[in-house]
C-alpha cells in the first residue's frame, strides 16, 4: 500500500507521523519505503545521519524536476529505506507548471511504480501545502492519512485538503481513498479535548481511534536523528503509534 501523510498547515506532527509509522512497520518485519517530498527534508535529516552531505543528485530532487529513477538510501532502521528531499524542491511549483505537456503530476508515480514490488509498504511525506509535490505524492498513492492537532485553524484546514483530494481523485487517481484523519499533539487542555470533539462530531467514521499524545520524547528522539522507537520504545508516542498501525494495517 502507497500511503501519503498530509497536513494542510505544519507543525501538526505531520513528519513525525511519517517516520513513526515507517519505522513500526519496519520492525514489524515489513519491508518499508519513506519518500520524503516536503522541502524541509526533516524526515530525511532523522533517518540519514549524514543527510547534510548528500547534493540534490542523491534525492528526490532528481526525480521530481530530472524525471530520472528514485535514489534509494538505507536508513539504521533494519527494514526501512528512504528516498531523500532536498531544498531546492520549493522551486517545484514554478518549475512544473511549466511543464503541462509532460503530465508532471505523474513523475513520482512512474518511478515509484518501477520499485513497488520491492516492498511491502511505501510511506510519502508530504509537503505542509497543496502543490505540485502535493499532486504528485496524491497521484502516487493509493491512501491519504490526513494529519490535524488542536485548534481551530487547524480544523478549518480540513476542507481545503480535503477538496484536494477529491480533485486528485477526478482528475488523476480514481482509486484514491481517505485512509483517515488522525488527531496528534493532544494533551488536557480544554482546546485539545474540544478540537478532538468537533474532529469526530463532524467526520465520525473517518477518525482514527487511536490519539498521538504530545511527548517531548518525540523531539528528544529527532534531536538524536532516531526514530521514537530506537529513541524510547517504551514511551507514550511509541505506544500510540504502535496502535496506529495496528489500527490502519491490521498488523
Amino acid at each position: 500500500m502507497i500511503v501519503s501523510i498530509a497536513s494542510q498547515k505544519g507543525g501538526t506532527g505531520k513528519t513525525t507521523t511519517s517516520i513513526s509509522v515507517a519505522a513500526a512497520l519496519a520492525r514489524r518485519g515489513r519491508k518499508v519505503l519513506l519518500v520524503d517530498v516536503d522541502s524541509q527534508a526533516n524526515s530525511s535529516k532523522v533517518l540519514l545521519p549524514k543527510y547534510q552531505a548528500l547534493g540534490k543528485d542523491e534525492t528526490v530532487h532528481v526525480t521530481i524536476i530530472g524525471r530520472k529513477p528514485l535514489v534509494i538510501h538505507q536508513t539504521e532502521v533494519e527494514g526501512l529505506d528512504v528516498v531523500p528531499s532536498h531544498i531546492l524542491l520549493s522551486n517545484t511549483d514554478v518549475e512544473l507548471s511549466a511543464a503541462r505537456l509532460d503530465r508532471p503530476e505523474t513523475r513520482l508515480k512512474r518511478e515509484l511504480d518501477k520499485v513497488a514490488s520491492k516492498y511491502d509498504d511505501i510511506i510519502i511525506d508530504c509537503p505542509p501545502a497543496l502543490s505540485w509535490l502535493t499532486i504528485n505524492a496524491f497521484t502516487a498513492s493509493d491512501r491519504v492519512l490526513i494529519v490535524v492537532s488542536p485548534g481551530y485553524f487547524e480544523l478549518d484546514s480540513i476542507v481545503q485538503i480535503s477538496d484536494t483530494l477529491m480533485q486528485i481523485r477526478e482528475n488523476f487517481n480514481p482509486d484514491l481513498r481517505l485512509a483517515g484523519f488522525l488527531f496528534t499533539m493532544s494533551d488536557a487542555t480544554i482546546a485539545s479535548k474540544q478540537s478532538l470533539q468537533v474532529l469526530r462530531q463532524t467526520y465520525t467514521d473517518t477518525v482514527f481511534r487511536t490519539i498521538i499524545p504530545k511527548n517531548t520524547a518525540v523531539k528528544e528522539a529527532h534531536f538524536k536523528k532516531k526514530d521514537i522507537f530506537s529513541y524510547d520504545a517504551s514511551s507514550a508516542a511509541a505506544n500510540a503509534y504502535s496502535k496506529l498501525v495496528a489500527e490502519m494495517f491490521q498488523v
